[in-house]
């Protein structure tokens, strides 16, 4: 795929009802076998409905952008500043039938291009072996791990990643 066919599109306010749309489906491929359906459900119905996008991208100041192949959305992003030069990646997915093929490393350099950071942390479940795989590849280290409460009796049992500019 040419560099050329990824672009990064930042998402307007009212297409984030899009953004939950994608994310219904990609979550419901990939993740109930990392962490079971019932988990998946809760977290699509309290972290990836329209309004608390909305509340993520206005009170915490997540910046969203479509991650798109000839006027097609495939996926979607977020990042944070987190301080000077230093961006949190708080999303990062791509449908199932498009990963795989490059396009992750394209967006993450994109990405780069874009923020130009000179850190980018995010935090991946600790199961989620191809995700974790894809990031050492693209130069990530594991800092650490953290186990976050979500409630509803969930946790997000994760590694921190960590890529710093050489």
């Amino acid at each position: 795929m040419q560099d050329s066919a990824i672009l990064l599109k930042a998402v307007p306010v009212n297409d984030i009802e899009k953004v939950a749309d994608l994310a219904k489906i990609i979550w419901v491929k990939h993740y109930p076998s990392i962490i079971g359906q019932e988990q998946v459900d809760y977290m699509l119905k309290n972290m990836y409905n329209t309004e608390s996008l909305l509340n993520q991208v206005k009170e915490k100041k997540q910046l969203f952008y479509f991650i798109t192949t000839t006027n097609e959305n495939i996926g979607f992003l977020s990042v944070t500043l987190e301080g000077e030069d230093h961006w949190m990646l708080n999303k990062f997915y791509v449908l199932e039938e498009k990963a795989g093929k490059g396009i992750g490393t394209l967006i993450l350099e994109e990405l780069k291009k874009l923020i130009q950071p000179k850190k980018i942390s995010l935090t991946v479940n600790r199961k989620n072996y191809k995700s974790i795989n894809f990031y050492f590849k693209n130069g990530f280290k594991i800092e650490s791990n953290a186990v976050f409460d979500i409630g509803n009796g969930f946790v997000m049992d994760d590694f921190i990643m960590v890529w710093n500019v050489s």
